[in-house]
């Protein structure tokens, strides 16, 4: 029991070191571009939106184009308005990789991690990110299936057991689980990747995965709130926007989660399919449901947290 403790600790530890690896990679290589996507393309929320999504999906990490948005509307480059669409856009493209776990690339990992570790060696910073992708990519597929063949063996043990019983029967004891653990690792993917791997164990149930996956969604805000830190009152009114966005989300959700998972069961047939269809679904229902009323959305952050003028 405690060997295969360790193992899973230190899987997990391999998957959030792949997915620091594969976005830094993707980042240094796109860094000013991004940038520049991220300024021009948001002057109205449907822009904002897609290129939320865009940029998202490339570097496959909400919270650092949220790190990037408040860094943007705290120089004054982009006002807090825009910043609805972006963070739209970035809930919607975090599901990309989520999609992208459930397939079947075991046959790359040893090619991806062969070539990573010879082009990190090369001098050419975008040669050694190119490496730093190909190290990343290996790393995950590595660490998702070690996660998925562990996890059975240690929800067995008597400890353990009782606990994930009281995960699949309480909702809120599942989404706290969810946002507690994305606050402390910075990583609602790598929360809902582990979380993947249990549901395809066969350990937890999918209404317990969907509850976690939205807990993770609501903890993913820590990362944009320290951001705007010291950041002026337009990066604040960002980072207080996104926590408002999932927060309100997610509770208007909680009711509707066995709908969600008999939807994504006539989807899919393996659960941690099944978990990534019900990400997507989520966060697209929620994107769009708040994208018509964007201003008046930015209007009622701004009414609540901006500073009373004396």
């Amino acid at each position: 029991m405690i060997l295969h403790g360790i193992a899973f600790i230190f899987f997990i530890l391999c998957f959030l070191l792949g997915m620091t690896w594969l976005r830094t990679g993707l980042f240094n290589i796109a860094n000013q571009k991004i940038k520049k996507w991220l300024h021009y393309l948001t002057s109205t929320p449907a822009k904002g939106v897609l290129t939320g999504t865009i940029v998202t999906a490339f570097i496959h990490s909400s919270s650092a184009v949220m790190v990037l948005t408040v860094g943007l509307a705290s120089s004054g480059l982009i006002p807090f308005r825009q910043t609805i669409g972006i963070m739209l856009g970035s809930n919607i493209g975090t599901t990309f990789t989520l999609e992208m776990f459930t397939l079947d690339m075991n046959y790359l990992i040893v090619p991806s991690m062969v070539i990573g570790c010879i082009l990190y060696f090369f001098r050419s910073p975008s040669i050694r990110s190119a490496g730093m992708i190909f190290i990343g990519f290996g790393l995950i597929f590595t660490s998702i299936r070690a996660i998925q063949w562990l996890a059975t063996p240690l929800t067995t043990h008597e400890s353990l057991r009782t606990y994930i019983i009281e995960v699949n029967e309480h909702v809120v004891l599942a989404l706290l689980v969810g946002c507690v653990l994305t606050a402390i690792i910075q990583s609602s993917t790598v929360v809902t990747g582990v979380t993947m791997g249990f549901l395809a164990a066969g350990s937890i149930d999918l209404h317990a995965g969907i509850a976690i996956m939205l807990g993770a969604n609501v903890g993913t805000c820590i990362t944009a709130f320290i951001a705007s830190i010291g950041g002026g009152i337009q990066a604040k009114l960002t980072a207080y926007a996104h926590i408002w966005l999932n927060v309100i989300g997610v509770a208007l959700f909680i009711p509707f989660i066995p709908l969600l998972g008999s939807v994504v069961r006539s989807l899919a047939g393996s659960p941690d399919l099944q978990l990534a269809h019900a990400s997507v679904i989520f966060n697209i229902l929620c994107s769009i449901l708040v994208l018509p009323f964007a201003n008046q959305f930015a209007r009622f952050i701004e009414r609540i947290h901006q500073p009373k003028k004396s």
